[in-house]
């Protein structure tokens, strides 16, 4: 035989959630005072939202007497199949946290990713084993609402105010070429020598910036022909390849100068104003993932400059 309480809930609207999730939480302390602490409401709050959903349902589903509640026959058939489904609910919800914390998916350009990223981001996974972490290269700006990126490493001077960011590294830039092609061209390459030299990218507005403030008269008009590449991640690689000469970063390639395969030719670096900053949403700044990167992400970073600014070993 089906009771009242069954026929009311079938044929009423659905109630409100809220208000089923106060009745779980009070139907589990019989307490209005204890439910409201735990959902961070008041007790008038809680006593409203029961009001409301015994008026939807049409039968009482406490009993006030004195200073307590107590659950009534109907109240106390329905409890546990509310908890069980809230539950449920808090499982479904749980397990998506969770596959979520597991994987960290970062978003950089292609000079970022293969010029220091990628060397390091092994460091990050083995210090947070219980991750997995994703690397998507692309230098198109990240979309945070539709895609399933949780942070990215941009150029730029700081211009998303809808986003949190951190300054990472300043970008300057400074003409680099091979040791052979040093070699070839009698040991010593001056500002002045590069304009009749073979450059890489030569389109690129660093040259011209670059030897302007060395002193050198750069022409106007259309910019010399020559290798163009997509960035500086192949510039210099195709300045190891003895093609050219490169405007690069010197802190991407200190370990290629280091080791001999590029040659810096001028102490002097020039800048646009430029930078490398780590985006992410504003409302997920102390997600733990994201915190975890980004200090592990500023730290190395810190690091990896102050190593560039000791002297060298005499």
């Amino acid at each position: 035989m089906i009771n009242k309480l069954t026929l009311s809930i079938r044929h009423a609207p659905h109630p409100p959630l809220a208000a089923v999730r106060v009745f779980e939480a009070a139907a589990r302390h019989e307490n209005f005072t204890a439910a409201s602490v735990e959902l961070g409401m008041t007790q008038a709050a809680v006593s409203y939202q029961i009001k409301l959903l015994e008026e939807r349902l049409g039968v009482p589903l406490f009993r006030r007497e004195k200073k307590r509640v107590l659950l009534t026959d109907a109240g106390r058939r329905i409890s546990p199949q509310v908890v069980r489904a809230f539950d449920a609910l808090d499982s479904a919800f749980g397990s998506i946290r969770a596959e979520d914390e597991a994987l960290l998916t970062v978003s950089t350009t292609n000079t970022f990713a293969n010029t220091w990223l990628a060397w390091r981001l092994g460091g990050f996974q083995m210090a947070y084993s219980d991750m997995a972490v994703r690397l998507l290269t692309s230098d198109v700006l990240s979309d945070f609402v539709s895609g399933d990126v949780d942070v990215a490493i941009r150029t730029g001077q700081g211009e998303w105010p809808d986003l949190a960011r951190e300054l990472l590294l300043p970008i300057d830039f400074t003409p680099m070429c091979s040791p052979d092609f040093l070699a070839q061209h009698g040991g010593k390459i001056l500002p002045a020598d590069l304009t009749s030299l073979p450059q890489i990218s030569p389109q690129d507005t660093w040259w011209s910036l670059w030897l302007r403030e060395a002193g050198i008269d750069v022409p106007q008009g259309p910019p010399r022909l020559g290798v163009r590449l997509d960035s500086q991640a192949h510039e210099g690689h195709a300045a190891m390849a003895g093609q050219g000469v490169a405007m690069l970063t010197p802190f991407f390639w200190r370990n290629d100068i280091a080791e001999g395969r590029l040659v810096r030719l001028s102490d002097q670096a020039s800048t646009r104003g430029y930078a490398y900053w780590l985006v992410y949403p504003e409302h997920r700044r102390n997600t733990p993932k994201i915190r975890r990167f980004r200090d592990w992400l500023v730290s190395e970073i810190a690091r990896d400059r102050g190593l560039d600014a000791l002297p060298p070993k005499g």
